[in-house]
């Protein structure tokens, strides 16, 4: 079967991610010896450097792995609401939700924790070892692909009126960066340089742990916090100060945390938790009737209707606090319930269930917007942020997965401290994020704003394992849009032929895809498309008169256009390694042999 690309195999190591550079440094570790750990902590670092439209060191970064002969674990980097977060502080200042930019939606940064005790305690490398190429790439420069410019390009008024030290950074000569252009992040590197100049200690595992408290309680903590208390121009169109202090700062760590599962055709597909998307997929798998023909539009229909429901779920229970349980939501007695509510004809609802025989509580917004059209939505199928003049996006974010020949696997979503999130604090070269725009200033919700408490994020890397043993780790960017493309990607890897004896990844990722954005958005301003789904043309006319005709909204995007994914496999009885990487955009690539 014609694919746009090869499924690259072989028995040393794989890597695949959102940008090629990433891949290629991933590789280079692996052939210094470096395990998968050591390899997606160097392409991390890379990939603030080189996507800044898309993440950088003040974001967070969900990360699910599996070491050889070991369970899965995930490790959280997603940091919580600061102290002064309340919900009584932002409606004080007249806003009904947290802003898409600035200050005021500034979680704690969490992704630098997470790698960093990732590389600790299951890496082999120097942090200085695997630092290097994110250091070279932003001391050296390295080439703008199209879209860190289109992005700048939407926000060019607000750098140069309002973001000062982001047009100095990000409009060299007085414009965007021409794609190829030559960026250079010097403050970066120097940031990275005194980081490991500072971090001394006696044994590799001291001089990480030593690195982190530079972050937490040193100049970079000292920054962070400073930029923080800047009254800044954000969405909603006013300057705010943020809430992100020191001591917030210096209070965190990354943890580690089981994953949550569900069963599925002699599979185990592993997520992250309810503070997370990611048992969203988990639900559309459990919502999937067994006898449907793949290849049917009604399994398409059937599909997008499991994902209004499975989000609508997402939107009435999932939080870092909540009391609904997992085994509620993935109950088969609920999802026999919730089953019987997808009909011939596409719903325009938001429909969340009742498990336990509670009653779902939404936000007033939410409300608002299901009975209502709020329209501001991204271009069909691009997964790509969105931004006006006072910086509002619906973020973005990149995807990295590594495997190595002893068997580690690993699969990272880093997001956040975006480019256009906040002002580049510039003795450190990056800005802070966004994350708290996901949490909501209603009182009482799973997922409302709470101090010490973790937004719901849309960042959901999987891990999947065959016969108990992990054989395939995989994501994508996009937001909302991240479990819809993941669920298809993954029902694609398990209904396709094998290829030279490993899984057909690549196919499955060239497949066309699709999203529904039946539901409110989780970036700011939340908006909702009632019975909305976005196909790519290659679905072919015959489904797109279906879906049609059953009700759908159906806005037909490129034939290239949903879904970045990126894959890597293992095959336990042969250690076969296979990766594959996203075509769409020109930019994702694996590299492996």
């Amino acid at each position: 079967m014609f694919t746009t690309r090869p499924t690259l195999q072989g028995t040393h190591g794989m890597a695949a991610s959102t940008h090629w550079l990433a891949s290629a440094t991933a590789m280079a570790v692996l052939e210094d010896d470096g395990n998968a750990f050591d390899a997606a902590v160097a392409a991390g670092f890379v990939l603030h450097v080189v996507e800044p439209h898309l993440n950088g060191p003040a974001g967070e970064v969900p990360i699910i792995f599996a070491p050889a002969g070991g369970e899965p674990v995930v490790l959280c980097g997603q940091g919580p609401a600061p102290a002064g977060a309340t919900i009584e502080h932002y409606r004080g200042l007249g806003l009904d939700l947290v802003p898409g930019t600035g200050p005021l939606a500034s979680a704690v940064p969490g992704a630098f924790d997470a790698w960093l005790l990732l590389l600790r305690d299951h890496g082999t490398k120097e942090l200085a070892e695997l630092l290097k190429y994110a250091i070279g790439y932003a001391a050296g420069g390295y080439p703008a692909v199209a879209r860190i410019g289109q992005t700048i390009e939407v926000v060019q008024e607000l750098f140069e009126t309002e973001w000062h030290s982001s047009a100095q950074l990000y409009l060299p000569d007085g414009k965007p960066p021409a794609p190829g252009a030559l960026l250079r992040n010097p403050a970066l590197a120097e940031t990275w340089r005194r980081v490991l100049a500072e971090a001394t200690g006696p044994s590799r595992e001291a001089r990480i742990d030593a690195a982190r408290r530079v972050w937490r309680e040193g100049f970079i903590a000292e920054e962070l916090a400073g930029a923080a208390a800047q009254s800044t121009m954000d969405s909603s169109g006013e300057r705010h100060a943020g809430t992100l202090t020191g001591e917030d700062i210096a209070a965190f760590t990354a943890s580690y945390e089981q994953p949550v599962s569900y069963q599925r055709d002699g599979w185990t597909v592993c997520k992250a938790g309810l503070w997370s998307q990611g048992p969203v997929l988990l639900q559309q798998l459990a919502l999937l009737p067994d006898e449907l023909d793949p290849a049917s539009p009604e399994y398409l229909h059937t599909l997008i209707e499991g994902t209004k429901l499975a989000m609508a779920d997402r939107e009435a229970w999932y939080g870092d606090r909540t009391e609904v349980t997992i085994a509620e939501l993935l109950d088969p007695g609920y999802n026999a319930k919730r089953r019987a509510l997808i009909g011939e004809e596409a719903s325009r609802e938001l429909r969340p269930g009742h498990p336990g025989g509670r009653a779902p509580q939404l936000s007033e917004h939410a409300h608002r917007v299901r009975s209502g059209p709020l329209e501001l939505t991204a271009p069909a199928g691009s997964g790509e942020p969105t931004v006006a003049r006072t910086g509002e996006t619906r973020g973005d974010t990149c995807h990295v997965d590594v495997v190595d020949r002893w068997g580690n696997m690993i699969a990272a979503t880093p997001s956040g401290g975006w480019l256009h999130s906040n002002p580049v604090i510039p003795a450190l070269g990056f800005p802070l994020g966004t994350r708290l725009q996901m949490a909501w200033l209603d009182p009482g919700l799973p997922n409302s704003l709470s101090p010490g408490k973790r937004p719901r994020t849309t960042l959901s890397p999987s891990l999947a394992l065959r016969g108990g043993e992990p054989v395939l780790a995989f994501g994508t960017p996009g937001g909302d849009q991240q479990d819809q493309w993941s669920t298809h990607f993954f029902l694609a890897v398990t209904q396709r032929d094998r290829v030279r004896g490993g899984y057909d990844l690549q196919g499955a990722i060239d497949a066309p895809n699709w999203h529904t954005e039946s539901f409110p958005g989780s970036f700011y301003p939340r908006a909702m498309k009632a019975g909305a789904v976005t196909v790519e043309s290659r679905i072919g006319s015959s489904t797109i008169d279906e879906l049609r005709r059953r009700g759908h909204d159906v806005t037909v995007g490129e034939p290239w256009s949903e879904g970045r994914l990126s894959a890597v496999a293992r095959d336990p009885e042969t250690g076969l390694l296979s990766a594959a990487a996203n075509p769409r955009g020109m930019q994702g690539y694996a590299a492996g042999r």
